[in-house]
C-alpha cells in the first residue's frame, strides 16, 4: 500500500507532463483540419484519422531543416566536449589542489550564476564584434556569423564547475596521495584517478550543458545572420513568416525535441545517481 501511495501520484504527474509532448507528436502526423477537428476529444492524443508523414516531408521543403539540425549538432557537441574538459579541470584545481585563494575563486564562480544571460547579452555582442580572429593586410575575419561565436562564450560554465567541484570533493584525497607516491603529477591524478571515478558527474554535466546549447535562441538570433549557420530554434520563426501550418510546426518541433528526449533517456541513470550522491551535498 505504501508503494502504491508513492508511485500512483508520481505516475499521474508524469502523465500530465507528458500530455503536451504526446499532443505534439500525434499532431505532427495530421493535417491542420484534422488537428482542429480532434481538439475537443481524446482523439487529439491518439494517432487516428488522416495520419501520414506529409508534415515531415513538407518541413524539409519549407525550411532548410537538415542544415539547422546539423548546425545544432555541431554547436552542441563542441560546447559539451569543450565544457566537460574546461569545467572539470577548473573544478579539479579548486577541489583537489590546496591553494590559498581557491575558496574565494569558487565563491566568485558561484556568484556568476546570479546574473541572467539576458542582462549581459547586448554588451557581450558588442565586445564579440570587436574581437579579431584572423587579420592581415586588407583582410579581417571576425567572430560574427561563425560557429565559434556560438560555441566559445558558453564553454566555461559556473554551474558545471560547481557540480564537478561537489563530486570531486567526495573522492577520498588518500587516492591523490597514493598517486603522488607513485610519481603522478596533478594532471595524471586528474586523468587516471579522478576522471575514471566521475562517470555520473560527467554524464550529468554533459546533459545539463547539452540542453541549453541545443535550445539556444537569443544569442544566435543576435550574432548569426547567415542561414547556413543558424541552429534549429531559429528555424521555428520561419514558419510564422509564411502561411501558418500547425501540422508542419508540430512536425518541426518534434524533430528538435526527440534528440533531447533520447539524450535524457540514455543518461537518466547517471543523472539521477550523480544528483543523489553529490549534487545536494555541501
Amino acid at each position: 500500500m505504501r508503494r502504491w501511495l508513492t508511485y500512483l501520484p508520481l505516475t499521474l504527474l508524469a502523465v500530465v507532463f507528458a500530455f503536451p509532448v504526446v499532443f505534439m507528436l500525434v499532431s505532427s502526423l495530421k493535417p491542420d483540419e484534422q488537428i482542429f477537428a480532434d481538439l475537443g476529444s481524446a482523439k487529439a492524443f491518439l494517432p487516428v484519422g488522416q495520419v501520414s508523414l506529409d508534415n515531415y516531408t513538407a518541413v524539409f521543403e519549407t525550411v532548410p531543416a537538415g542544415r539547422f539540425l546539423l548546425n545544432s549538432i555541431i554547436v552542441t557537441a563542441a560546447i559539451v566536449l569543450l565544457g566537460l574538459l574546461v569545467n572539470s579541470m577548473a573544478a579539479f584545481a579548486l577541489a583537489r589542489i590546496r591553494w590559498r585563494f581557491a575558496p574565494i575563486l569558487l565563491t566568485l564562480v558561484i556568484a556568476t550564476l546570479v546574473l541572467p544571460f539576458e542582462t549581459i547579452a547586448v554588451p557581450l555582442v558588442y565586445w564579440v564584434s570587436k574581437l579579431p580572429w584572423i587579420t592581415s593586410e586588407g583582410f579581417e575575419l571576425g567572430w560574427l556569423n561563425t560557429y565559434r561565436v556560438q560555441i566559445l562564450p558558453f564553454v566555461a560554465n559556473g554551474f558545471s564547475i560547481f557540480l564537478f567541484h561537489q563530486h570531486f570533493k567526495t573522492i577520498p584525497t588518500e587516492l591523490d596521495e597514493a598517486a603522488r607516491i607513485d610519481g603522478c603529477g596533478w594532471l595524471s591524478i586528474y586523468r587516471r584517478v579522478v576522471v575514471p571515478l566521475s562517470g555520473p558527474a560527467f554524464a550529468t554535466v554533459g546533459l545539463l550543458t547539452a540542453m541549453p546549447a541545443w535550445n539556444s535562441y537569443l544569442w544566435p538570433l543576435m550574432t548569426v545572420q547567415d542561414e547556413d549557420l543558424r541552429p534549429v530554434l531559429i528555424g521555428v520563426q520561419y514558419f510564422f513568416q509564411l502561411d501558418i501550418a500547425w501540422g508542419q510546426i508540430m512536425a518541426y518541433s518534434s524533430l528538435i525535441t526527440i534528440p533531447v528526449l533520447i539524450l535524457f533517456f540514455v543518461f537518466q541513470r547517471a543523472f539521477i545517481a550523480s544528483i543523489a550522491d553529490t549534487g545536494l551535498k555541501g
